[in-house]
C-alpha cells in the first residue's frame, strides 16, 4: 500500500475543492469555468462572481446559454430546494458584470504601465519582445487589425500572439482614461495576465457552452 504524504494529500484535497458540478449540464468543471449563485434575503438569485457571499451555492457553467437555460428550467429552486426568483435578464446581467470586471482589470494593467497604445508604440513593444497580447477595439477597421497582427507575426517569427477584440473603442477609452483607443498592446506583467484571464472569461461566456467543448477538445489534442 502506498502511503500519501501530508503534502500529497493536501494537493488532492485542493483539487477536489476546486471542482464543482454545473446544475444544468451535470458536468464537473474547475471553479474558474463556473459561476456561483446564492439565494438573496428576498428569495432572488444573486450571482457571486467573487465567490464570497454567504449561504449555500449553486454552480453553473460560465456561459450565457447555460445561465439562460437554468432560468428557463427553474433549476435554481430545485437545486436549492427553496423558492427562488431568477430574472429572465439574468444571463445579460452577468454579461454586464463580467464586462465591468474585465475593464476594471484593463484599467489596473494600464495604471501598472503594462499597456501601450497605438500602432507605433505597439510595434516598438513587439520589436523588444515584450508583448503578451494585442488589443483591438471591436469596432476597429479590419485593415488596421490585419496590419498590426502581421507585424506581430513578423516580430515573433510566426509565433502567434493572441489578440483581444471583445471591447468597443468607447469601453477601452473610458477604462484607460484616454480618447479614441483603437489598438494597444499588453506588456508582460501580473496585471496584464489578470486582464487577459478576465477578457478570456467574457469571450467564453458570450460564445456559450460550445466554447468549453472547443477548449476541452484543444486540450485533449495537446
Amino acid at each position: 500500500m502506498r502511503l500519501e504524504t501530508a503534502e500529497q494529500s493536501e494537493t488532492q484535497d485542493e483539487r477536489a475543492e476546486a471542482v464543482r458540478r454545473c446544475v444544468v449540464t451535470r458536468t464537473p468543471r474547475p471553479k474558474d469555468e463556473l459561476i456561483r449563485f446564492v439565494l438573496g434575503p428576498d428569495g432572488t438569485i444573486v450571482p457571486d462572481l467573487k465567490e464570497k457571499l454567504p449561504g449555500r451555492g449553486v454552480w453553473l457553467t460560465a456561459a450565457h446559454d447555460t445561465v439562460a437555460e437554468a432560468v428557463k428550467r427553474k433549476a435554481f429552486g430545485r437545486a436549492l430546494k427553496a423558492e427562488a426568483k431568477a430574472s429572465d435578464a439574468l444571463a445579460d446581467q452577468i454579461d454586464k458584470l463580467l464586462t465591468e470586471a474585465a475593464l476594471a482589470s484593463f484599467a489596473m494593467a494600464n495604471k501598472a504601465g503594462e499597456v501601450v497604445f497605438g500602432h507605433s508604440k505597439a510595434e516598438e513593444a513587439l520589436a523588444k519582445g515584450r508583448v503578451v497580447a494585442l488589443l483591438h477595439a471591436a469596432d476597429a477597421a479590419e485593415d488596421g487589425c490585419r496590419k498590426l497582427d502581421g507585424k506581430a507575426m513578423a516580430a515573433t517569427e510566426g509565433r502567434r500572439i493572441p489578440a483581444v477584440c471583445t471591447f468597443s473603442g468607447d469601453e477601452l477609452s473610458l477604462a484607460s482614461g484616454r480618447t479614441n483607443v483603437i489598438h494597444a498592446a499588453l506588456i508582460q506583467g501580473g496585471a496584464a495576465r489578470k486582464f487577459l484571464a478576465a477578457a478570456s472569461r467574457i469571450e467564453r461566456y458570450r460564445k456559450g457552452s460550445a466554447a468549453f467543448l472547443e477548449s476541452r477538445s484543444d486540450t485533449d489534442k495537446q
